[in-house]
């Protein structure tokens, strides 16, 4: 199995220092192979993107926001169990903020499985997937991605190993 580590380094990837929760959750839960990932959201540079998508951001723009939360919860996961221990993507739930008439959340949250699909190959890489528009989010953010991945068999031993 490729090295997902060295991936992230070839496509020039940079990942922001993981989030500390915002609330009384764990970024992570664990249960044997599966990995839940709880809700990020886009945080580039420390600083949300925030708005409306439809409205007050472009669907590019949603996208994009998607791509940022995508980097997050790839620097949670490399800093709970190490990238190289995900096998593959299993589930994406992705929740755009936007306005009652808008209609293009899977647009938005290609954002993401574009990132997962170039990080871990189109096979690995994505999973079942679900897009949806909410009134809002919190702090304002545009989008909002909770998703679950498959470790690797053996992946406790190679985490005691790091």
């Amino acid at each position: 199995m490729p090295s997902i580590t060295r991936r992230v380094a070839e496509l020039g990837l940079v990942l922001p220092e993981p989030f500390a929760p915002v609330g009384l959750y764990k970024p992570v839960s664990i249960d044997g192979r599966r990995i839940y990932v709880s809700g990020h959201g886009p945080w580039p540079n420390g600083e949300a993107i925030k708005g409306k998508v439809g409205s007050e951001l472009s669907v590019e723009q949603g996208a994009d926001a998607a791509r940022h939360v995508g980097l997050g919860i790839l620097s949670t996961l490399a800093n709970q169990v190490g990238l190289d221990n995900i096998q593959c993507l299993f589930r994406t739930f992705g929740m755009v903020n936007c306005e009652p008439h808008f209609d293009k959340h899977p647009q938005v949250i290609d954002g993401f499985s574009s990132l997962m699909a170039e990080v871990f190959g189109a096979e690995r890489g994505m999973g079942a997937r679900s897009a949806i528009g909410v009134c809002s989010l919190p702090f304002g953010i545009a989008v909002e991605i909770e998703c679950e991945f498959i470790l690797r068999r053996g992946w406790r031993a190679r985490l005691k190993r790091r």
